[in-house]
């Protein structure tokens, strides 16, 4: 909801299960601030959550001194969807997580270390209930769970297609004769602005990217979601990167995608530090990974030979659509 001003048009509530404290007659107030914060990422970035989803927290949920410090979701066990005027409303449950489970969720996959944690009573047991006062890991309380994720690993690779990242990149290619040649998206390292069709198909490779994928598939370069998002049924898990999209006439410059000699790309510590996943558990298996800025259009989408709908290649394998880059 939003107040007064009627439906969000997103689609989910968010729900939390949180252990009571020995002596707690009320339940405390920091859990709704919690969810407040998350709503406000939603309608400031626009990027729906769905089940599987991780947020990287850096701080203990409760302000306390709890190894809890990132959250995982996942469809509520007792809410089940409901069907309302303004569409389907799902309910995602917020997990809290240690440091090392989050690590886990990334390397393999959101939903694989969310079942394990329902089979670790403390952890959070069939109703996934956050423990702030949990000082050990499920790896720590059953080091034979750490090989369950290892094998899952290593035969699944990561179903982690795209984070929201700190991130950049510049155009070190010698730049055209011409400065009026269409085909010269970016003007020195200030890229142009994505329209807002590309924009959204940038966003919806995220807002999908974290469903299992069937078939390594990006969005037509000349597809145009159609507007506002689909609520009135669930994310089809098949083909998971493909929008529902209508045919789009694009500005001739637009479809010009740039190919580039070379790129310096620029990531923040975090982000970076995924760049052993992004290549272990995807390119190696034949898919995609996206780091889409939080602070403006641009995105960088690194690809392996076979990913039906990229515009690099092997022959060239720097290029540029507007800000969105593909490797």
């Amino acid at each position: 909801f939003t107040g007064t001003d009627g439906p969000s048009g997103f689609g989910f509530e968010l729900t939390f299960r949180l252990k009571r404290e020995t002596g707690e007659s009320a339940p405390p107030t920091w859990p709704a601030e919690l969810m407040q914060g998350l709503a406000r990422y939603v309608f400031q970035s626009e990027n729906t959550f769905c089940s599987g989803d991780h947020v990287s927290w850096h701080s203990p949920l409760d302000n306390s001194e709890s190894r809890i410090q990132h959250m995982l979701l996942t469809e509520d066990p007792q809410m089940q969807p409901v069907q309302t005027p303004f569409g389907v409303v799902t309910f995602l449950q917020i997990v809290g997580v240690c440091t090392e489970e989050l690590h886990a969720a990334q390397q393999w996959n959101g939903q694989g270390i969310l079942e394990l944690l329902r089979t670790v009573p403390v952890a959070g047991g069939p109703w996934l209930i956050t423990d702030m006062r949990r000082g050990e890991t499920i790896f720590e309380i059953d080091p034979h769970l750490q090989e369950r994720v290892d094998k899952g690993i290593e035969t699944d690779g990561s179903n982690l297609s795209g984070v929201s990242a700190k991130c950049a990149w510049d155009d070190l290619s010698r730049p055209p004769e011409d400065d009026e040649d269409s085909r010269s998206i970016c003007i020195g390292t200030q890229p142009r602005r994505l329209s807002g069709k590309d924009t959204e198909q940038i966003r919806e490779t995220l807002r999908r990217g974290l469903e299992i994928n069937s078939k390594p598939v990006l969005p037509p370069i000349n597809a145009q979601r159609q507007n506002g998002l689909n609520h009135d049924r669930a994310p089809s898990r098949k083909d998971s990167l493909e929008s529902e999209s209508s045919a789009a006439i694009i500005p001739h410059e637009l479809i010009r995608t740039r190919q580039l000699e070379s790129v310096h790309l620029k990531f923040n510590q975090e982000s970076g530090a995924l760049i052993p996943l992004c290549l272990r558990g995807r390119l190696l298996h034949g898919r995609h990974f996206t780091y889409k800025s939080i602070t403006g259009d641009t995105a960088i989408t690194f690809v392996s030979t076979g990913v039906e709908g990229a515009f690099a290649t092997e022959e060239h394998p720097y290029a540029a659509h507007g800000p969105w880059l593909q490797v």
